[in-house]
């Protein structure tokens, strides 16, 4: 498949200022398409948001607020949460969209051209699929899929349908990170064999656990969809689910997916790798979580390595030079922060550049069909949240071990000087909060390796049947000879 342009990035409004800004004018033209499926500059585009939280409320402020752009459905298995958007809506706009339940309702519709992904994980391929087989084009969440099979079945389905499918991670339309990586490009930062995600922020327990009482205003078989845990043992049914396989993906999947789709970016790396070790635990707490809320994910590719780390619990920034985000060594210096340090750590210069808005970009590759000009095309997203996906198969596959047998592990797989120094920073990051791994136990999953072509395990049935997932009927991943 063709590799896509990589360009800027827009910071996003914050939550709040996003809901309470005003759109700008809407047309009233019901779109049309003509037989190439292009859409003119001057017809009104007919929006649909799924999913009515956190993201949903920044969807449809965003979307709103474009001039052309109607937001005419907001779509929650919770019609709580879709009604209090749609009130937003109605007042920042002066016009107030459908509010339904059921997805399904909105793909049937065709006089909707456009639909945002901001459901819970585990419903963004399906969504997405569904959505773009109804002829409709596609922004979605990150991370964009929640198994590997479901991403590239979402690229497949992008490609029979011509459909335009944008992922969610808005970095890609960073004016300074562009300057960044066309500074790596052009080889200004040397030789570059080191690359480095970092997510330190605090995630408390999620409570122990027991039943999850369902709210008489949601409907659950909607919410649950492709998921196939009916019988909930955390405490709240909202958000809490990232921290269930059955749903959710891990910090990996929840912000970690944001930088290391900048570190996949900014050095050029394609697919999936070609091995990936994860190691951490759930420590500090027992709760009904199932997901690390300390790992750390080692991919290498060729002669490059990228390392992932999160930590959940009370941490020292990473650096007093920086506090988190992404590090790219090179032998000419390093870059974290938009800033190009020496090999000492002086700052010699910082980056810069035009943004461009994420979603605004999206929009105007609907009009366009121009799908090369995509800041996040659907591909991109694929590769970057597999990064994610392929980690938390190793840690899944993992068992408890010793920081001394893991550092033998490391050594015997012969992987980059600073993994074994990170395991280091993670146990005395750990010592402090005095974790007892009898009780934790710290997890070590297998060296895994990746035929980066078949994006599948070497050799590993264990690791290639999480590739993808059981599916609750009819909430079923279209098969790749049926899309």
């Amino acid at each position: 498949m063709r590799k896509f342009t990589r360009r800027n990035f827009f910071e996003e409004s914050m939550i709040a200022t996003a809901v309470a800004a005003g759109a700008g004018s809407l047309g009233s033209v019901v779109i049309a398409e003509d037989d190439a499926g292009k859409t003119s500059p001057n017809e009104t585009i007919r929006h649909a948001v799924l999913g009515c939280r956190i993201r949903g409320k920044v969807h449809a402020a965003e979307f709103g607020r474009m001039e052309g752009v109607e937001i005419a459905y907001v779509c929650d298995p919770d019609s709580q949460l879709a009604g209090e958007l749609a009130a937003a809506v109605e007042k920042n706009t002066g016009k107030r969209p459908q509010v339904v339940q059921d997805l399904r309702r909105v793909f049937d519709d065709k006089s909707v051209d456009t639909v945002s992904v901001a459901a819970p994980n585990h419903w963004h391929a399906l969504a997405a699929i569904w959505a773009m087989q109804s002829g409709k084009d596609v922004y979605v969440e990150k991370p964009v899929s929640h198994n590997i099979v479901e991403g590239r079945r979402m690229v497949q389905v992008a490609r029979k349908t011509g459909r335009i499918c944008q992922g969610g991670t808005q970095n890609r339309s960073r004016g300074d990170l562009a300057a960044v990586e066309k500074f790596i490009r052009e080889g200004k930062l040397g030789d570059v064999s080191l690359i480095r995600s970092i997510v330190y922020g605090g995630r408390g327990s999620i409570g122990v656990p027991g039943a999850c009482e369902i709210p008489s205003y949601v409907d659950f078989n909607l919410w649950l969809g492709p998921g196939t845990q009916s019988n909930l043992t955390r405490p709240k049914l909202h958000y809490d689910w990232h921290w269930v396989w059955d749903t959710g993906n891990g910090e990996l999947g929840n912000n970690n997916i944001h930088y290391v789709d900048i570190c996949r970016w900014l050095v050029g790396l394609e697919g999936l790798g070609d091995s990936v070790l994860s190691f951490g635990g759930r420590l500090g707490y027992q709760d009904a979580g199932e997901t690390p809320n300390t790992q750390v994910v080692v991919h290498t590719f060729g002669k490059k390595t990228i390392v992932q780390e999160v930590r959940g619990l009370k941490t020292d920034p990473f650096s007093s030079k920086f506090k988190a985000g992404y590090v790219v060594h090179g032998t000419e210096g390093f870059i974290a922060e938009e800033t190009l340090f020496d090999p000492d750590g002086k700052v010699v210069q910082k980056f810069d550049g035009p943004n461009v808005n994420h979603f605004a970009n999206f929009m105007d590759c609907v009009r366009s069909r121009k799908r090369e000009d995509q800041k996040a095309e659907i591909l991109e997203g694929h590769q970057s949240t597999g990064l994610c996906h392929v980690g938390n198969i190793s840690y899944r596959l993992g068992k408890p071990t010793t920081v001394a047998d893991l550092e033998k592990q490391i050594g015997a797989a012969n992987l980059h000087e600073d993994v074994a120094k990170t395991l280091h920073r993670m146990t005395a990051h750990l010592d402090a909060h005095k974790i007892d791994f009898a009780k934790s136990p710290l997890i070590a999953g297998p060296l895994l390796r990746i035929d980066p072509s078949a994006e599948s395990f070497v050799n590993n049935a264990s690791a290639s049947a999480l590739l993808g997932r059981e599916y609750r009927k009819p909430f079923v991943l279209p098969s790749e000879k049926d899309i």
